[in-house]
């Protein structure tokens, strides 16, 4: 059994959640190791200030003991509760000092004194101990521990929300980079960070300065280079129209013959690939304007295929009223019609359910290059002829007109091009409005 594996969130991927945990750990490790520091040095001064009152009092005892006086208070032979390593050590005649728990005292509930610092020595074989009140020192290293932690929580805290503070001001130039970046992408080539860091070339400029920068300046060139290319084909499909014009009359006047259709049949390409040029250029710049109303899509579609002159099945399921260009609309099923009897195969069906028409043919389907990155300009793999402009052009007044054209490969063979339209609702009462025409549900007919 394949075992699944562990995936952490998509926010646990973002810039300012792992700073916010590299913040954390580095505050965490900083903050114990100092408060490991200072609790090893307070409580090795504290216990060597304990050690030394509990020698100097085994110095009086061990005096009082040898002139035979009685010993002070809180001392004497082999005490109960001495530890029995400091009493091994007595009577191995050594002195030594040890931490423990003291003699019992009268309402210790667990019969055990409190902590007590045990100084002992020999005598005559036996262990003289005294011992001296460490509950003190005990609760000021105790304290001096809770301050430590409490401390350390605290400059945690105020460190993590400082980090992030900065972090969150980098990852907000870091996304407003990004959607610039993804503005430009989808052709908004007017879009710029504009940081103001970068504006003033004196002041200091960090990564993501230096980064907005290069991106505003890259548009720029990019826009600039685009731009000379649209002029420049709008350019060139504005005058050669001028001598189209000139030779498509003169060759209306050569005398019947193969020599005079050739020559009508290039010249009609010609223009119609002048035209094409001049469509793309204007769609290049986006200033094409939208003329929207109303329509429904069976009687456009009927009149789509009967204008081709081809055998198209149109199958209308279920037609719905849309908000359109009819004739930008007409434009796009014209030219996915014509690109599936030029280079697909028959026969063509072009299809209306709800606000999507589809156009499948059952050729060899769309190349490789086309499912992936869209149609290019001028490049046809089909075996018909054409200069490769119907489905850029089909593409780009899709876009105007807010639909959706996608390009597929069904399994079973052939090629499908899906156009989704936006549908109109009438608002208040949800009822659908449109102008009405021919076509209706079920109804399948071929032209």
């Amino acid at each position: 059994m394949r075992r699944r594996r562990f995936r952490l969130p998509a926010w646990a991927a973002t810039l300012t959640w792992k700073s916010a945990v590299f913040l954390t750990v580095m505050c965490c490790t900083l903050a114990a190791l100092l408060g490991v520091l200072v609790h090893t040095a307070v409580t090795r001064q504290t216990v060597s200030h304990a050690r030394e009152k509990a020698l100097d009092r085994l110095e009086v005892v061990t005096d009082a003991y040898e002139a035979g006086e009685p010993l002070p208070r809180g001392s004497g032979i082999d005490p109960p509760g001495l530890p029995a390593s400091l009493r091994a050590l007595a009577a191995d005649g050594e002195r030594g000092t040890m931490v423990a728990d003291g003699p019992h005292r009268p309402g210790d509930p667990d019969g055990r004194g409190g902590p007590a610092m045990w100084a002992a020595g020999p005598a005559d074989g036996r262990a003289l101990a005294t011992w001296t009140d460490y509950s003190h020192s005990a609760s000021t290293i105790a304290g001096l521990d809770r301050a430590i932690i409490g401390s350390s929580l605290l400059a945690i805290a105020a460190t993590l929300v400082v980090g992030l503070f900065a972090v969150g001001r980098v990852t907000r130039r870091l996304h407003q980079t990004a959607r610039v970046a993804r503005r430009i992408s989808a052709g908004d080539l007017d879009a710029r960070v504009g940081d103001p860091r970068t504006a003033r070339p004196v002041r200091g400029q960090d990564e993501v300065a230096i980064v907005s920068g290069a991106l505003d300046t890259m548009a720029s060139s990019l826009q600039r280079k685009l731009q000379t290319e649209q002029r420049f084909t709008a350019d060139v499909a504005h005058e050669l129209r001028t001598p189209l014009t000139g030779l498509s009359a003169a060759a209306e006047l050569l005398p019947p013959g193969r020599p005079a259709e050739l020559v009508r049949d290039r010249v009609r390409a010609m223009r119609s690939l002048t035209e094409d040029l001049l469509e793309i250029s204007r769609l290049d710049a986006r200033t094409e304007q939208v003329d929207l109303a109303v329509h429904d899509l069976a009687p456009l579609v009927e009149r789509v295929v009967r204008a081709s002159g081809t055998e198209t099945e149109v199958r209308v399921v279920d037609p719905a009223p849309v908000e359109t260009d009819r004739r930008r609309l007409e434009r796009v099923l014209g030219n996915l019609v014509a690109n599936a009897h030029r280079h697909g195969g028959g026969p063509v069906v072009l299809a209306v359910d709800g606000a999507v028409v589809s156009v499948r043919d059952h050729g060899a389907g769309f190349p490789a290059y086309l499912l992936e990155g869209g149609p290019q300009r001028f490049r046809t793999d089909g075996a018909g002829k054409g200069h490769g402009l119907g489905l850029t052009i089909a593409v780009g007044q899709a876009a105007v007109i807010g639909a959706r054209l996608e390009f597929l490969n069904p399994p079973d063979g052939g090629a499908l091009a899906r156009l989704t339209l936006p549908e109109y609702v009438r608002l208040g009462d949800g009822d659908s409005a449109g102008n009405t025409g021919g076509g209706g549900a079920g109804v399948t007919g071929s032209a």
